[in-house]
C-alpha cells in the first residue's frame, strides 16, 4: 500500500483526522502526510468533506427515499445526459448508474414525504427519458459510511431464567 492509500484510508474513516495524528498512524512525517492529501485533493481523488449525520438526532426532519429508475435511451441522449439532468436538482442526495434491472438508482433528500414524493412525481417522473420510477423511503438507518448507528448499549446484567 502506498503512503497515498494509507493517508486515504485514514481519512475515509475520519476526515477530521490531523496531519499529526495520520502521521503517528502511518510514521510519514507531517509534511509527507500534508503533501500527499494536497495531491489527493490535486488528483480529484478527494473531492469534498462533509459529515455522517444521524437525521432520527436532527432538529427538524429529513425523510430519504431511494428510486429505481428505469431510462429508455435514443442516438443522441446516453446515461450521463440523463444523470446529468437529475443531479442538477437540489434534492438529489446521490445518483448511481446500476447493473440489473433498473438503470440508475437515485437517493433524495427533503422535509416531508410530500416533498420527496413531488420531486419525484414532477421533476424526475416528467424527464422524456425516464420510463418507470420506483420509490422506497428509508424507514430506519443502521449504518452510513461506515458509521454504525443506535449500537446497543452495553448491558452487564445478569440473564435470569426460571
Amino acid at each position: 500500500m502506498t503512503d497515498r492509500q494509507r493517508v486515504l484510508s485514514i481519512l475515509e474513516r475520519d476526515a477530521r483526522a490531523t496531519t499529526a495524528a495520520i502521521a503517528r498512524q502511518t510514521d510519514l512525517s507531517e509534511s509527507a502526510v500534508e503533501t500527499a492529501i494536497t495531491e489527493l485533493e490535486a488528483d480529484g481523488v478527494i473531492v469534498g468533506y462533509r459529515p455522517v449525520v444521524d437525521n432520527d438526532e436532527r432538529e427538524t426532519e429529513r425523510v430519504r427515499a431511494v428510486v429505481e429508475l428505469d431510462v429508455r435511451l435514443d442516438r443522441e441522449t446516453g446515461y450521463g445526459d440523463v444523470a446529468d439532468r437529475i443531479a442538477s436538482f437540489p434534492e438529489v442526495a446521490a445518483l448511481r448508474l446500476v447493473s440489473g434491472d433498473y438503470d440508475l438508482l437515485l437517493e433524495v433528500e427533503g422535509e416531508s414525504m410530500s416533498e420527496v414524493s413531488s420531486f419525484v412525481s414532477e421533476k424526475v417522473a416528467r424527464l422524456s427519458a425516464v420510463t418507470n420510477t420506483v420509490s422506497h423511503y428509508v424507514m430506519d438507518t443502521h449504518v452510513e459510511a461506515g458509521v454504525v448507528f443506535d449500537e446497543p448499549d452495553d448491558d452487564d446484567r445478569r440473564s435470569v431464567t426460571p
